[in-house]
This record gives C-alpha cells, sequence and structure tokens, in this order.
C-alpha cells in the first residue's frame, strides 16, 4: 500500500511514526531512535504529506522533509489533542497527528526558515537576560534595604549610585555584604553589557533584512519588534488578513457568543504573549507622546482617549500596529500612513 500521509511524534531520543494511505488506514509502524534515522527512512519514501507537532526540534525536520520533496506540515499541539483515541502513548500520538493532518480545514505553522529560527533564540536570550538584570537589581536594593540604605527608582539610578553607596565606609555596611553588593554589581553590569550587544544584533539585522526595514515605518515598531515579528510571523502568508494576525496575538476581544446574541469580553490574551506586549509597549510610547502628533494618527489617539480609559486606547492602537504589520509584510511594500486610521 502507497503511503500518503505520515504522522511523526517527535522525542528527544525516540520518533514514532505512523504510516496512513489514501482510505485514512494504517499501513505502517514505525519507531526510530535518532533523527538522522528517522530523514534517512524519508528519504527512501515516495512525497507524502509529512505531519508532525510544532514543538522543539519540529522545524528542523520539517525542512529536511520538504528538502526530500514532501509536503511537511506542522500542527499546533492544542489541535490535535481532540484526535487522541482512547489511552494516550506515543504511537496513539502519531496516528492522533496523522489523522488531523488529513482534515481540509486544518490549520498548520509555517515552517521557519533557519535565520527566522536564529532570531527568535536571540528574542529568547534578550528576554531571559533582562529577566536576570531585574533580578539582580531587585536582589541589590533588598539587600541595601535591610542596612537602612535606599536608591531612587530606575536601574540607571541604581547603576550610577551604587558604587558611591560601596565607597562610603560610613554607611554602616559590613565587609562582606558590600563584597556580596560588588559582585551583584558587576553581575548587573555584564548583563547589561549583553542587552546591549544583542539589541545592536538586532538593529544591524533590522538594516540589512528588506522585511524587518520594511516594519521600521510603521509608527511605534523599532528595530526590537521588527526582528520579532520577522522572527514570529515570516512573510505572514499564513494569515489571510491583518485582524487574523492581531487575533493570533490574542489583541482582540474574546467572544462567548450564544444562541445569536455576540457577547464580547477583554482581550484573550492568546498566542505569542512576548511579541504582544512588545506591540503593547510600542503603542503605549506613542499615546504618551500622541499630543506632539499633528497627522491623522494622533487626531485618531485624541479622539479614543477622550472616550476610553488609557489602557484601552493602548491594545487598540496595538491591534492596529499588528494589522499593519500583516500587511506590510503580506505584500511585501511600503508602510503608508494614511492606511492605518482607516
Amino acid at each position: 500500500m502507497t503511503i500518503t500521509t505520515i504522522g511523526i511524534d517527535l522525542g528527544k531520543n525516540k520518533m514514532h511514526m505512523i504510516g496512513l494511505d489514501e482510505g485514512g488506514h494504517v499501513v505502517e509502524r514505525r519507531v526510530f531512535a535518532s533523527r538522522t534515522a528517522l530523514i534517512r527512512y524519508l528519504s527512501r519514501q515516495t512525497p507524502a504529506r509529512v505531519a508532525m507537532e510544532a514543538c522543539a526540534g519540529a522545524h528542523y525536520v520539517g525542512r529536511k522533509a520538504e528538502a526530500l520533496g514532501h509536503d511537511a506540515r506542522l500542527l499546533p499541539g492544542q489541535y490535535v489533542r481532540g484526535y487522541v483515541k482512547s489511552q494516550k502513548n506515543d504511537y496513539a500520538d502519531a496516528e492522533a497527528i496523522a489523522e488531523a493532518a488529513t482534515r481540509p480545514t486544518m490549520r498548520h505553522v509555517p515552517i521557519k526558515e533557519v535565520s527566522q529560527q536564529e532570531l527568535q533564540l536571540l528574542h529568547r536570550q534578550r528576554q531571559g537576560w533582562v529577566g536576570q538584570r531585574t533580578e539582580t537589581a531587585n536582589r541589590i536594593r533588598a539587600v541595601l534595604l535591610e542596612f537602612g540604605i535606599t536608591i531612587p527608582k530606575g536601574l540607571h539610578q541604581l547603576r550610577r549610585e551604587l558604587p558611591f553607596v560601596l565607597e562610603d565606609h560610613d554607611n554602616g555596611l559590613p565587609d562582606r555584604t558590600r563584597q556580596l553588593l560588588y559582585t551583584l554589581w558587576r553581575d548587573l553590569l555584564e548583563l547589561h553589557e549583553r542587552v546591549d550587544w544583542i539589541t545592536a544584533e538586532f538593529q544591524r539585522t533590522a538594516e540589512q533584512d528588506p522585511r524587518a526595514r520594511s516594519l521600521l515605518g510603521i509608527p511605534g515598531i523599532g528595530p526590537v519588534i521588527a526582528t520579532a515579528l520577522v522572527a514570529a510571523v515570516g512573510d505572514a502568508r499564513a494569515f489571510r488578513r491583518g485582524r487574523d494576525l492581531a487575533a493570533w496575538l490574542g489583541i482582540v476581544p474574546r467572544q462567548h457568543s450564544t444562541g445569536g446574541k455576540t457577547r464580547l469580553l477583554g482581550i484573550s490574551k492568546q498566542g505569542n504573549s512576548y511579541l504582544r506586549s512588545l506591540l503593547i509597549h510600542g503603542a503605549r510610547a506613542l499615546v504618551r507622546h500622541a499630543a506632539r502628533r499633528t497627522d491623522a494618527l494622533g487626531c485618531w489617539i485624541a479622539r479614543l482617549q477622550e472616550r476610553k480609559p488609557i489602557n484601552v486606547v493602548t491594545v487598540a492602537l496595538a491591534n492596529k500596529l499588528a494589522r499593519a504589520a500583516c500587511v506590510v509584510l503580506h505584500r511585501q511594500e511600503p508602510f503608508r500612513a494614511e492606511a492605518l486610521v482607516n
């Protein structure tokens, strides 16, 4: 029997495979001890639909499968869960993936390019370093507070004032605590240098990548947001319109409707929380300085501020920025400011 659909349950070391024929019947079951063995098996198969859950390592296997002539598809795990029959095991998961891939309306995740994955890894690392920097700063403030020493808010104030605190021998700090604070201060400076380095890498990438460069023309979007959009969305062909991207980011109202009555709640907060937070920060900066703008966008923000709270205005503007970014990436054309308020 000819295998038309291959479902793969990826693991760290073992990969389980289920092969379906045109009628959807299971015709082959296999387990592979390595990704090399799995790719070698795919190289011997006639072109088929190869489906996997979108998880760690899935984009790598998807790229290899596409290079061998297969139709590789990555499925969101929450959509596959409903196809698992009976109790859960690796073969049952692989069969559920294969069956879900045969559905004509099943959504799938676009396979990322190597450059996209590299950008996404850089963003994840920057996010981790920023979190560590905040933790270190809070730890320093907590230690100083135990000895009655306070420093004004802000990371810049802490980096500027802490050396003077360490050099002051009359502030009552014990010697070992002073040494500990000096070590934490060096850690803080090192983390700050790392964040600056990776932010500079985003600046260079945004200047070189045509997709990211086109996004820089949108108000409120800088190099960090532009490269994050390129890494997560790519060319945006997976989205039919801008609202689909906004819904994927979770900045549209959550719907709970029944009986023909539409009921909209707060924003859903689904999808990519990191990208959503970046867009909301960019929108918040625009709202803060909206009074200086005399264009159509500034007038739109001013009118909305008269009727809605500041946080609602910020999320609404982030929604607009996401829609504009989707159009720019999908059409591969420069941003037009007048289209943002239409």
